[in-house]
């Protein structure tokens, strides 16, 4: 019996390890879980000193003074992928998930200028938990969420990207939340219907880095990964 019950315990560790392997098979680290590496402030060479590595986690830190803020970007530009992203977020908090941004400073100040945002928000309380499209997982301003899978202030949440081809889902806790195509007729009806009518270049670009957002409020960032698809 105790030969049986080791046995069956070791193929359920075998099992759930090719699991978790297949889970992550093709995605590629965003974070290192040690540094910043691959990442800096929009418009910077460096990451700002506000975003702070703790214990496998970007974790952002409000300080007093102007220095050291800024939404975080990754290096390198994606067009079709599939980002997973682990987030929580302290009381009252907003923060967001901002993809495709053209980081040309000259032109344009900030991330959400070009790029689209899956919001990260404590729905209930901040003040945006009572504007529809801008809770927890909608496209910011663009489209509502389906549900909201979202987790209590404090708890991790798990967030998917997945753009292909125009085609673009947003997935929370494994709950598929919104689905839309991208850059077509109807997607610029609904860019001009919202706050970022007449934004030149919002919206538009089909290839672009991704943003981790500072809106002076503390938030948390981990298991980021990426597959280029």
């Amino acid at each position: 019996m105790k030969q049986y019950i080791f046995s069956a315990m070791f193929l359920t560790a075998v099992i759930g390890s090719a699991t978790a392997q297949s889970g992550k098979k093709g995605f590629t680290k965003l974070f290192d879980g040690k540094s910043t590496a691959g990442w800096h402030t929009y418009g910077q060479t460096t990451a700002g000193s506000k975003w702070q590595v703790e214990d496998g986690t970007l974790h952002f830190v409000p300080k007093s003074g102007r220095e050291g803020g800024g939404d975080l970007v990754t290096d390198k530009e994606y067009s079709n992928f599939h980002l997973k992203i682990d987030w929580k977020v302290a009381p009252k908090a907003n923060s967001g998930i901002i993809f495709y941004v053209n980081e040309d400073k000259a032109k344009y100040s900030n991330t959400y200028v070009t790029g689209l945002e899956m919001q990260v928000l404590d729905n209930d309380g901040h003040p945006d938990g009572k504007i529809t499209k801008h809770r927890a997982g909608d496209l910011y301003d663009l489209i509502k969420s389906s549900s909201e899978p979202v987790k209590p202030v404090g708890e991790w949440n798990t967030a998917e990207i997945i753009s292909k081809n125009g085609k673009l889902e947003l997935k929370l806790n494994g709950v598929k939340i919104v689905s839309t195509t991208l850059w077509d007729d109807q997607f610029k009806a609904l860019i001009a219907g919202s706050k970022f009518a007449g934004w030149e270049g919002f919206g538009t670009f089909k290839s672009g880095k991704i943003a981790l957002q500072d809106h002076g409020n503390e938030v948390w960032y981990r298991n980021i990964m990426i597959k280029e698809l």
